[in-house]
């Protein structure tokens, strides 16, 4: 079952006290795993976490995870109280001693830095974890049910251009027996005739592409990550069309062999996606 490496995933939850947590993941192609992870401020310490839960599920791609949290609003009024009893001892302390008369107001005591404030809901890394791990376990649910849908798509999209090239390989063939017969027929003597051969002959080629077509289709079948190696068997396929294509000698076999090069290239296009 081939796997694409392009997928999203969501998941969020609210709760009276720690507000909307939402976890987005997103994964593109990349020849390695590569985990980004965007986290609010504070919480940085929750990254490695974050990384190892990706690992377990994803074994290729540039995936990133996004954690937004929206706390509620404080509706309560702190009152630091033992600072305000500071401030105040060291205000009639200043009045003694510079023999100052005027009273001290409430307004000037609550304009004093530190003494009113909103009360915050602190959330501390562990206690968001606890919100935040199953919530990652269903975007990676997401993630991976949208990764697997696509890997379908491109497999019935790949087997159908490896059966395209696999047509057009055999049309190939099929002419050059024929263009080879005619034109060595002509030729004047063996040694023209050998030359001829040794620079026209593609039989070696398409022995190999046949070869590579097959176990493409092979690796397509197979479960597990195979990106790597259906980019490689990708690359000499294409290898082997562009030899037929320089060693054509008939303008209806370098016709066949464009379209052969198209298709490998349309092909590893694709394989680029798989994990």
């Amino acid at each position: 079952m081939l796997i694409s490496m392009t997928g999203f995933g969501s998941a969020q939850t609210t709760g009276a006290s720690i507000g909307r947590i939402s976890v987005e993941i997103r994964s593109v192609n990349h020849k390695f795993l590569e985990v980004v992870s965007h986290l609010p401020e504070g919480f940085l310490s929750l990254e490695e976490n974050i990384k190892k839960a990706i690992e377990a599920k994803i074994k290729r791609g540039r995936v990133t995870c996004a954690v937004n949290i929206a706390q509620p609003q404080a509706g309560k009024v702190f009152i630091n109280e033992s600072l305000l009893k500071d401030y105040l001892c060291a205000l009639k302390k200043m009045q003694r001693h510079l023999n100052i008369q005027d009273g001290i107001s409430l307004e000037t005591l609550i304009h004093l830095p530190g003494v009113l404030s909103l009360a915050e809901n602190n959330i501390t890394g562990a206690r968001l974890w606890l919100r935040l791990r199953p919530l990652l376990d269903k975007a990676l649910e997401k993630l991976s049910h949208t990764r697997v849908k696509e890997g379908r798509a491109l497999h019935l999209y790949l087997k159908g251009r490896a059966g395209t090239l696999k047509g057009n390989l055999g049309m190939i063939k099929k002419r050059f027996k024929k263009i080879i017969s005619q034109k060595a027929f002509g030729m004047l003597n063996e040694e023209e005739r050998s030359s001829f051969l040794k620079e026209a002959d593609i039989t070696e080629e398409t022995e190999r592409l046949a070869f590579h077509i097959s176990n493409f289709l092979r690796k397509l079948d197979m479960n597990g990550p195979v990106g790597k190696e259906l980019d490689f068997i990708a690359q000499e396929m294409q290898r082997e069309s562009n030899t037929m294509g320089a060693k054509s000698c008939d303008a209806q076999m370098s016709a066949i062999a464009i379209r052969l090069k198209s298709e490998v290239e349309k092909i590893r296009e694709q394989v680029q996606n798989i994990e």
